[in-house]
């Protein structure tokens, strides 16, 4: 396969961050509120569980990821910060505690993400779409994206999500096949394309997301962007990997932001709809403005921020 690009990039020291990656501190008013009302609800979020670099910028939008099912997940992913280990419980109260947490951000785009729940026989299907109902009836006009495992592939659990009716189903691919063992360890890549190949098949707008950074070769970003444009996905997230730990995957080298908007030129020359391609870019960064750019709905965009309730 002859590659779309041909890029030569000298090895650089990952100990040290570019230029091009610093992140906000946490401040403001904005941030003060979804903290503190995440404290209240006794909620949890994927922007502090996985070390988000923009939760400050986030927070201070008045916007967070809200994480159910707890936040010890079954899966022991190489680049993931979420804590690993065995659940000891199931809350039930969840769905309204995060419905009443989505209407007191105001917010008219919500993201809603989850461990992996393996030890479950539906993998967690059913607080799921409790969940996505919990917020269709406090919050009527929000627009629901959800983020999820892969159920193992049980398309019979995707099925009660996607019953529930979310508006935009995203599940991460993560990174390039060849590389899906060492990163994802319990996942699959053509599991995780059967998951989006199904949400699409029954009408949902998908939605998914790799890092670079992790050793791929140029070629293999390109099949991968090639297998996305297959499956018909409308919105592609790209960023850089960050390792969270000494434990976790070592950075194999920093993505410069010219290849970032080159493998966006690429992605939406191909047919992708939307792609958001960048350093610091994750799934749900600026999530509301994706949809608002792949729909051209204006209802999608974040309401009233806690910053300026």
């Amino acid at each position: 396969m002859v590659s779309y690009f041909r890029i030569s990039m000298n090895p650089s020291d990952t100990t040290r961050k570019p230029s091009w990656l610093r992140a906000k501190l946490p401040s403001g008013p904005g941030y003060q509120a979804v903290r503190s009302l995440v404290d209240e609800h006794k909620l949890h979020t994927v922007c502090q569980s996985a070390q988000c670099p923009n939760l400050g910028e986030c927070w201070a939008r008045g916007t967070a990821t809200l994480m159910i099912l707890g936040n010890i997940c079954t899966r022991s992913c190489n680049f993931c910060a979420i804590q690993t280990g065995r659940p000891t419980e199931l809350d039930l109260g969840e769905p309204a505690r995060v419905a009443e947490a989505v209407a007191m951000m105001g917010l008219k785009h919500c993201v809603i993400t989850s461990v992996a729940r393996d030890e479950l026989a539906d993998g967690g299907a059913a607080v799921w779409a409790a969940t996505i109902r919990a917020i269709r009836h406090r919050m009527p006009q929000t627009a629901i994206e959800v983020l999820t495992p892969d159920w193992k592939g049980r398309l019979h659990d995707l099925d009660t999500v996607l019953d529930a009716k979310p508006d935009i189903f995203n599940h991460n691919l993560e990174t390039v096949e060849r590389l899906q063992r060492p990163v994802r360890v319990q996942a699959r890549y053509d599991r995780s394309r059967s998951v989006l190949q199904h949400a699409k098949s029954r009408g949902f707008t998908t939605k998914t997301g790799i890092m670079l950074g992790l050793g791929e070769e140029q070629h293999e970003i390109e099949q991968t962007l090639r297998d996305i444009a297959s499956d018909q996905t409308d919105i592609v997230t790209i960023g850089q990997y960050l390792q969270p730990t000494p434990q976790h995957l070592k950075i194999d080298r920093w993505v410069h932001p010219d290849e970032f908007a080159r493998w966006k030129e690429f992605g939406l020359g191909i047919g992708i709809g939307v792609i958001e391609s960048g350093a610091m870019v994750r799934s749900s960064y600026h999530a509301d403005e994706q949809s608002l750019k792949y729909t051209g709905i204006e209802h999608l965009n974040t309401a009233n921020s806690l910053a300026e309730a």
